[in-house]
């Protein structure tokens, strides 16, 4: 990995005191960033600092995942009509939440950009020292008030961390900032090839009795290009009558209403059966997610623009062939040796790699040759180095 660490850090361990770290995010419901934000703030405890994640919570129930990190839950209001009006509210409750129960944290870490904003007013009137900004990608906003308000996140960050290479690249052209490099993670004792039994239930519960069975993660969304998808199974479905698409999960802060219902015509117009050859089980609990994974027989993730792309580690922990785009960040981690890499805007490249990952050697050959990526990529190696940069940001604040 290129551009990680400052050639003054290192990745030895810090004999310095244990940090108490506030991280941030925007949501309970278990997207990349959030999942990141869990998995990392597990590990930096385990590493014996103390950590305690704010969190905005719509329903009050907290994350779907276990931690022994100490966990703020942030009441929001009903959302209002229009994105910016609900981005603003968002902001103005982190804000209103933490002046009332201040923080006391050596280091204040967001993890997108409406915590972010919430961090830099917090800052600004005093309350914190400095704030930490990750970015996980850059979004393309219409909107003039969340573009500015990606870049107040972005440019008013006293310290700003990328997860890839591409985004490092891309935050030096578009804002001349020289982004410090941190890693994503994969949790191999929740992402296994081994059943537990609860397999036969989830199959029974979602009529998942198709072969070969197409798995993909993230929802019903542009950039996780699900038309496209859609498309080149639709081509499959022609050659392998019982074959199955599941596209699981789908919370998510914005309202792809529009493309969604795009998408559903398109269902109809291909003459794809919901809930047979099309299986949406929206989102996925913890505990049921790696057992989904362990049913499906291919991953195919051909998304438009990810931060780093957690679910395909997910995927191959899982003993999963995969399939995604032929561009950055996928091709930082994954060679045409360990994924079937595709143009994710021909749909035509897309279902024939979904062939392709039905011939039991080819898929073979992937799934080991896949296996060398996972242990370079540990949540215990994300923290250390986190834990780097925090200790350079409090050095250079001293």
């Amino acid at each position: 990995m290129s551009g990680v660490l400052p050639s003054s850090l290192s990745l030895t361990p810090n004999p310095q005191a244990p940090l108490k770290v506030g991280l941030f995010t925007y949501s309970t419901k278990l997207r990349g960033s959030v999942v990141h934000t869990l998995e990392l703030a597990t590990a930096l405890q385990k590493l014996g600092h103390e950590v305690c994640i704010y969190a905005l919570s719509k329903d009050g129930k907290g994350f779907d995942y276990s931690t022994s990190c100490q966990i703020c839950l942030i009441p929001t209001q009903p959302a209002p009509a229009g994105m910016d009006a609900l981005i603003r509210q968002r902001i103005q409750e982190f804000v209103d939440y933490l002046i009332q129960e201040p923080p006391n944290a050596d280091i204040y870490h967001a993890q997108d950009c409406l915590s972010a904003n919430a961090l830099a007013i917090l800052r600004q009137q005093h309350f914190i020292p400095h704030f930490i900004r990750t970015v996980h990608h850059i979004e393309e906003y219409t909107s003039i008030y969340l573009q500015e308000c990606q870049e107040r996140s972005i440019r008013q960050a006293d310290l700003c961390l990328c997860v890839s290479d591409r985004w490092q690249a891309e935050l030096w052209q578009q804002y001349s900032l020289q982004a410090a490099r941190v890693s994503n993670g994969v949790n191999l004792q929740q992402f296994s090839p081994v059943p537990t039994g609860i397999e036969t239930q989830l199959k029974q519960r979602w009529n998942l009795n198709g072969a070969p069975i197409f798995l993909t993660v993230g929802g019903v969304e542009p950039r996780k290009n699900s038309m496209n998808l859609l498309q080149a199974f639709a081509q499959v479905h022609q050659d392998f009558p019982n074959a199955q698409l599941v596209i699981a999960g789908g919370e998510t802060l914005f309202d792809y209403q529009p493309y969604r219902d795009e998408f559903f015509a398109l269902v109809k117009r291909l003459s794809i059966p919901i809930g047979e050859a099309l299986v949406l089980p929206g989102v996925i609990s913890t505990d049921e997610l790696p057992a989904l994974y362990r049913i499906a027989d291919a991953f195919v993730f051909p998304s438009l623009k990810e931060g780093w792309g957690l679910v395909l580690l997910e995927a191959i922990a899982s003993g999963l062939p995969v399939i995604t785009s032929n561009q950055p960040p996928f091709t930082e981690f994954l060679s045409p040796y360990q994924a079937l890499l595709v143009d994710p805007q021909s749909p035509n490249e897309i279902a024939t790699a979904m062939r392709m990952s039905c011939q039991p050697e080819l898929a073979q050959a992937l799934v080991q040759n896949s296996q060398f990526v996972l242990p370079s990529y540990t949540w215990k190696l994300s923290a250390q180095l986190h834990l780097q940069h925090y200790q350079h940001l409090l050095k250079n604040h001293a």
